[in-house]
């Protein structure tokens, strides 16, 4: 019999959980799959194994605002810092990634700012490997990323305004950059219009994978790192209320990821430049550095589901679950 490649051996394993709707019976799922750390059990009870680097609860809704300050002219300004390091990340119990990281986790913090603020960015790279960031957007070209690459032990400050607004995102632009991109070095920066949008339930979605045997193609697949963390511990939504996710795609090696959501339409605004929505769809198909801004409600109670359309990323760790309750207090 041919051997099972560690592709398939996930794929086998895995699959098993795409249909698990209940928080408790998907965590002892992925236990019984790839049930190599000692206390993956009681690892996985939120679904977030101890050395991931990251809660997807709490970085659904962790904005970075960083140090605001003011300039003489009134303008604001935004200062923060990022650490370029190696670590390695536990993206399900006893498996492990190498990652790069930007302040530890992958994804970066979601950086918020506000258009025609100032953004001051003080990057160190404490890695071993050439880095630099790359942000999405306007900037002078001595601020774009690509020919400022830091050394390890390097510092570079870069410094922009922030037009025009909407959902943008920033990563590492050292070459070779699928690999860069791949092993975490990215995150999502929003810059809020003057206009403020309509008060809103708001949550950030990074899609991405993780290529575990560094054959070129990804092995599990998620949206904020830990794959079917959403299963394990749903999203809570409320019944009427207007929910905005920012959505990122920053998967490497595929050429296209997408998101539906059942028994559900959503209003897409693309690239969030606008605030007028541009669709009305359950499935918005996105390439890579391709982000979005979506709004939906959803008026009945119960789980709901929502997932990439390529079945084989589902199977893999991108599906998750929306728990719709009550009524708006």
């Amino acid at each position: 019999m041919k051997p099972l490649s560690r592709r398939e051996a996930l794929k086998r394993s895995l699959i098993g959980l795409a249909g698990a709707a209940a928080g408790s019976s998907v965590a002892q799922g992925q236990v019984s799959a790839i049930g190599t750390h000692p206390d993956a059990h009681s690892l996985m009870t939120r679904g977030v194994p101890a050395g991931a680097g990251i809660d997807p609860t709490a970085f659904l809704r962790h904005f970075d605002y960083g140090v605001v300050s003011k300039r003489p002219n009134g303008q604001t300004v935004r200062e923060y810092r990022i650490i370029a390091m190696d670590r390695n990340l536990e993206i399900m119990p006893g498996l492990f990634y190498s990652a790069w990281t930007f302040n530890g986790q992958v994804p970066g913090p979601t950086l918020r700012v506000t258009e025609g603020d100032l953004v001051r960015v003080h990057f160190h790279n404490a890695g071993t490997h050439p880095h630099s960031i790359h942000f999405h957007g306007f900037h002078p070209a001595n601020m774009d990323g690509v020919f400022e690459q830091i050394d390890p032990g390097g510092s570079f400050v870069y410094e922009f305004d922030a037009p025009p607004f909407g959902l943008q995102l920033y990563h590492c632009h050292t070459m070779p950059l699928k690999r860069h991109i791949a092993k975490g070095l990215y995150g999502a920066m929003i810059i809020d219009p003057k206009r403020p949008r309509p008060k809103a339930h708001e949550m950030v979605m990074v899609m991405n994978g993780f290529d575990v045997n560094f054959d070129g193609e990804n092995e599990v697949y998620a949206v904020n790192t830990v794959p079917f963390a959403y299963q394990a511990t749903p999203i809570v939504l409320q019944r009427g209320e207007l929910n905005r996710i920012y959505l990122v795609n920053l998967l490497e090696f595929d050429l296209i990821n997408s998101l539906h959501t059942h028994a559900n339409f959503f209003h897409v605004f693309r690239t969030g430049t606008s605030h007028e929505p541009s669709e009305f769809t359950d499935t918005i198909s996105m390439g890579q550095g391709e982000r979005h801004i979506i709004e939906f409600t959803y008026d009945t109670l119960g789980k709901f589901m929502f997932h990439a359309h390529q079945s084989e990323f589902a199977e893999l760790g991108w599906m998750g679950l929306f728990d719709v309750q009550g009524e708006i207090a």
